[in-house]
């Protein structure tokens, strides 16, 4: 059975922006994405690392665009 996402962004134009992101982070960390978006082989670790580091780089962008520093 699919399973289908019920998460919706705010802002569905970011969207590409996202997928970007997405692809330079599993490259940095040498994880092969597959050209057809099905992830069901990779392990929850390696999509772990890639979600975990997403969230991290938004942060960072939102700060830098906010003012803020880390402490």
């Amino acid at each position: 059975m699919a399973r289908s996402s019920k998460n919706q962004l705010v802002v569905p134009e970011s969207r590409w922006a996202l997928e970007q992101i997405k692809f330079e982070i599993a490259q940095e960390f040498g994880i092969q994405l597959p050209a057809d978006g099905y992830y069901g082989h990779l392990s929850t670790r390696d999509m772990g690392t890639i979600g975990g580091n997403i969230t991290r780089r938004l942060i960072r962008i939102a700060e830098e665009q906010l003012g803020g520093s880390r402490l």
